[in-house]
């Protein structure tokens, strides 16, 4: 039988060597079709062909259903709905980048990477910033395994039956130019082309939908849809632009490793350059900025990484960004219109933020109707008032703000705006915090309260499925929630007759609420909302002090003895703890019995010598990192602080230490060289 004749045999009559044969062949051929409308631009067969092709290979699957595999072209199409997405934790933690918006930041940045790194040549890569939705894929022997939204960039969502429908990412690697690796987890950006995203709207006009505000809001929801059918149908693309890990491929540079996307068949962004001063980045920045309106894609600046994989590891990363690259921010775009009223809204934390109403405006391609006043001072510095012309911007080119007053000569001003007396969701008398006004009735405003719900079913804190924003806020208007120990008295009968509820979502919520009564307890101090609490910083208290009942016990020089807390914030968090509204709604919180696991306690046969002493590391180090370091102190029962008290036992002074090496001199503490430290650590370790 000839290939010809193969391609027009009844798929039901073919055996199973001959359909796999033809599987693959065709496989082969509507991959590299793909790829060359999809990534290379430059098409060689008409639509009617290549449907022609895609007909087939579907055509084979069905009568051969044991050949399909996970890498078909025929993936793309999308499967059946699911009923959530799962949470996936990120091969390496996908962090967020520090942030420049001017050029004396970023000459600061390099000063400091300069000073950092010595007489090592420093060259950067730098590229677009795009403005999508962040997307880590990871394959498994060269195959595309799953694929998971940043979240909050240690767990995300389980994404793969929608990213499998994006034609830019590869289902298989190739491997014609360089061998695909045994694992690779990349990053990269999903967005929606401009005309894409119009050509979109348009057809949801005419199909008479409400049409997507913009293409970074469309392309989020496209992503997390349950159905997987429905992304397939949306213009969807990938640039991948950083290999997060890999096992069987080695780079020394970023730029390698971006090559190496590639020709594994990624599309990476455009413009991507190698650069060795800050010159040549404020050039890239200006002509990228320039061409901004232009572009077929979004993006709100530029990227500056670090070239050397090896430098960027000694850098390492702070919790939140990486130390060795940062985001060269545009200027905002600016439009000018009128506020029409002032009011106050009450945020999960009792803050009590004035938002002005505008007449709506398009701002950089999306329409504004409210901005932020930020805070009483600001607004009196501002002197902003209803009926005002005023100048806004996207700062980021997301979250809307008034810049300034544009003066209008002749027209006459209404009375200047003054915070309220009383607040507006509960009417207990505000306290002035700084510039801020607060709320103080924290766990009992209906305003808050709805937010802390929110907040406390969060996927980061208890992961409630089904509490989000509006049955939070359902809950408090219906008078069923009060305070959050009432979630766990909710009952099926409660919630059945509330609007968007039946038997079998409302007993999904209520066995959702029962179940997180067994919890970690470094989720459920995220989920309380503490002052300067998030996901690392709950993590290491929890890890300290072991309990809920010893960090409410705990004094602010206790606090401080926890890696990264500060005066500042173990003051924030203990006053938030000691008050009396919070306190007795935390008691009333426990009183439902909860199981709060915590972390493997340190081991009990730490040498005495170390056992509760305070120490105070500084400078820079040479045989460990500072968290390796703190690690062996802290497995000897010592307690590593942030900084230096008349409580301090001892400070480890590196090269270059500062005003840490200067205190502790003045209050008479020990201080001990790096050699002499580890000198001390061997001597207690020794039998």
């Amino acid at each position: 039988m000839t290939q010809h004749d193969a391609d027009k045999a009844d798929p039901q009559a073919l055996g199973n060597e001959e359909a796999a044969a033809e599987i693959d062949r065709l496989s082969a051929e509507i991959d590299r079709h793909g790829r060359l409308y999809y990534v290379e631009n430059r098409p060689e067969i008409s639509d009617a062909s290549y449907d022609t092709l895609f007909r087939r290979l579907q055509a084979l699957e069905a009568a051969h259903p044991a050949l399909a595999r996970p890498d078909s072209p025929t993936q793309r199409v999308g499967a059946d709905p699911r009923d959530s997405l799962p949470s996936l934790e990120h091969a390496v933690p996908m962090l967020s980048l520090d942030s420049a918006h001017d050029l004396d930041a970023v000459r600061r940045f390099d000063e400091r990477l300069r000073k950092a790194l010595g007489d090592e040549q420093i060259r950067y890569v730098i590229e677009p910033k795009l403005d999508g939705a962040s997307l880590e894929l990871v394959y498994v022997d060269g195959v595309l395994d799953r694929a998971v939204t940043r979240g909050n960039g240690r767990v995300g969502e389980g994404v793969t039956e929608n990213a499998r429908t994006i034609p830019s990412v590869p289902l298989r690697l190739r491997d014609d130019e360089i061998a695909a690796p045994a694992f690779l987890s990349v990053r990269g950006e999903a967005l929606m082309y401009l005309n894409d995203f119009e050509s979109l709207n348009q057809r949801r006009i005419e199909a008479d939908e409400q049409p997507y505000q913009n293409p970074r809001n469309a392309t989020s929801g496209a992503l997390r849809q349950l159905d997987s059918r429905i992304t397939a149908q949306r213009p969807l693309t990938v640039l991948a632009y950083d290999v997060l890990a890999v096992e069987g491929a080695e780079f020394d540079t970023d730029s390698e490793g971006l090559a190496a996307l590639k020709a594994w068949g990624f599309v990476t962004p455009e413009r991507i350059e190698v650069v060795e001063s800050v010159d040549e980045i404020a050039e890239y920045h200006r002509a990228f900025g320039a061409d901004r309106d232009s572009l077929n894609y979004e993006i709100d600046g530029v990227v500056v990484k670090l070239d050397a994989l090896a430098p960027r590891r000694r850098l390492g990363s702070t919790s939140h960004h990486p130390r060795w690259a940062i985001a060269f921010k545009f200027e905002p775009r600016k439009e000018v219109t009128r506020i029409d009223r002032i009011f106050v809204s009450v945020g999960r934390t009792g803050v009590l933020t004035p938002v002005a109403l505008l007449r709506p405006v398009e701002v950089g391609g999306v329409t504004v109707s409210r901005a932020s006043l930020h805070n009483r001072e600001e607004l009196e510095r501002k002197d902003v008032r209803e009926g005002d012309r005023v100048r806004v911007q996207r700062a980021g080119d997301v979250i809307p703000q008034v810049v300034e007053r544009v003066d209008e000569e002749g027209r006459e001003r209404r009375p200047a705006f003054t915070m309220p007396e009383a607040c507006p969701s509960c009417g207990t008398a505000p306290v002035e915090k700084g510039p801020f006004t607060v709320c103080p009735n924290h766990f009992a405003c209906g305003a808050q309260l709805k937010g802390r719900i929110t907040h406390f079913g969060s996927r980061s804190a208890l992961d409630i499925e089904g509490l989000g924003g509006e049955t939070a806020a359902l809950l408090v208007d219906e008078g069923l929630v009060k305070d959050l120990a009432d979630l766990f008295d909710l009952t099926e009968e409660d919630l059945v007759p509330l609007e968007g509820f039946a038997e079998v979502s409302a007993r999904n919520l209520v066995q959702g609420i029962e179940e997180r009564s067994r919890v970690e307890l470094a989720r459920f101090l995220v989920g309380l909302g503490i002052p300067e609490v998030g996901v690392t910083v709950a993590r290491d208290l929890a890890l300290h002090f072991r309990g809920i009942a010893e960090l409410r016990a705990g004094a602010p020089d206790d606090l401080e003895a926890v890696h990264g807390v500060g005066p500042k914030m173990s003051t924030a968090i203990t006053a938030f703890l000691q008050q009396p509204r919070v306190s007795e709604a935390l008691d009333r919180l426990l009183a439902k019995g909860f199981e709060l696991s915590v972390p493997e306690a340190p081991a009990d046969d730490a040498p005495d010598d170390w056992a509760g002493k305070r120490v105070v590391l500084t400078g820079s180090l040479e045989g460990y990192t500072r968290s390796e370091l703190k690690k062996v102190l802290q497995g000897l029962g010592a307690r590593v602080t942030g900084s230096v008290s008349a409580r301090t036992d001892l400070l480890v002074a590196g090269a270059n230490a500062g005003s840490k090496l200067a205190k502790a001199r003045e209050l008479g503490v020990e201080v001990l060289t790096e050699d002499e430290l580890l000198e001390r650590i061997e001597g207690a370790e020794a039998p």
